[in-house]
């Protein structure tokens, strides 16, 4: 059984394990064990209460029990309360710049890149791996819904904007058209560097080095124009996810691989809308297969703040009362009648 909690000082070394098998573009999760020790530290102070919105960073993983492997941890997801406040928070605006002569009627519209900021203050989520032999089932959506839970159960943390920038295409051997086409020839590094020194906090080399005026979107190789608001192949299903959910590409991309970030209005996520508190009721192991009830699957969280719990279960389509089996009540840390939040995990079946 899998289940998502917060992060524990004792899953520094899983947690490096993992990161070290992102490959380049998830800046958030740099293979760095002193930065992701200080992630950690940050997210247990925030889960402690003693950090302030600006600061808050709130980290879980999906950890396994039973099967002879207790506490094993297969997958990281986190979500960072305010983003660029503490330190800078650049992406791309994709625009339009329109040209006209009335002499020689001409009339051209050109898009553009301006760097912004536009985002800074919205709640991001971030940091989404799952370890490739773990990406079966419902863990995928289990690690990264959960953190939609969690945002409703404590929402006057967060703010009304919830964004996700979502990892850019890249070639077969690592690198990034966009920053081929762009990217290098401001900053003369590779992108794998710039991406690492951005995941470990150096980015006052981006202020530094980027260009300061529109950038013309005609003027870059295809190959770069191509990859404006495209996504990695294995953030594919992470974007359908979001898009279920409600979240839309606005025209922002990340200024390194130009992957989209896709945004939506905090009380607008369909899960958050439609997630419901109700008392669970305890029942007996039930012998029945899923495969010959009516059951759907439902995303179920507990109501605790710094003992969060969520995971995955059947339950009928329609209840009053959540019945859980008592393994799946230890696995939250609820007793019969406390409260859950929950919802249908796939939104066809909300």
């Amino acid at each position: 059984m899998f289940f998502v909690r917060p992060i524990a000082h004792d899953d520094l070394p899983s947690v490096l394990a993992l990161s070290e098998r992102t490959g380049t573009g998830l800046t958030t999760l740099p293979a760095n064990g002193d930065r992701l020790s200080q992630r950690i530290e940050r997210s247990i102070a925030s889960f402690d209460g003693a950090s302030g919105q600006s600061n808050a960073c709130y980290m879980f993983v999906l950890a396994e029990s039973g099967n002879g492997a207790p506490g094993r941890v297969v997958g990281i997801s986190a979500i960072e309360a305010a983003v660029g406040l503490n330190e800078p928070w650049y992406n791309y605006h994709v625009g339009t710049l329109v040209h006209a002569s009335r002499a020689l009627d001409v009339y051209t519209v050109a898009p553009t890149l301006f760097l912004s900021n536009d985002h800074t203050g919205h709640t991001e989520l971030c940091s989404l791996f799952l370890d490739q032999r773990y990406r079966i089932g419902k863990n995928g959506a289990l690690l990264a819904k959960s953190r939609l839970m969690f945002i409703a159960e404590f929402a006057d943390r967060f703010s009304t904007k919830v964004i996700a920038e979502l990892r850019g295409r890249l070639e077969p051997d690592g690198t990034s058209p966009f920053w081929e086409g762009l990217g290098r020839h401001f900053f003369a590094m590779e992108y794998s560097t710039a991406d690492y020194l951005t995941g470990i906090g150096q980015k006052s080399f981006i202020a530094e080095l980027m260009p300061k005026h529109p950038v013309y979107v005609n003027l870059l190789p295809p190959s770069a124009r191509e990859a404006i608001g495209s996504v990695h192949a294995d953030t594919v299903p992470a974007r359908a996810m979001l898009e279920q959910e409600g979240f839309r590409y606005e025209g922002y991309v990340d200024i390194f691989d130009a992957g989209p970030t896709l945004e939506c209005t905090r009380d607008n996520i369909d899960a958050l809308r439609r997630s419901s508190v109700m008392p669970c009721t305890l029942g007996e192991e039930d012998p029945v297969p899923d495969s010959l009830t009516d059951d759907i699957l439902w995303l179920v969280c507990n109501r605790k703040f710094a003992q969060f719990r969520a995971l995955v279960t059947a339950a009928p389509a329609r209840v009053d009362r959540f019945p859980l089996l008592p393994y799946a009540a230890e696995a939250l840390g609820v007793a019969e009648g406390d409260s859950v939040r929950a919802v249908p995990l796939a939104p066809a079946d909300r």
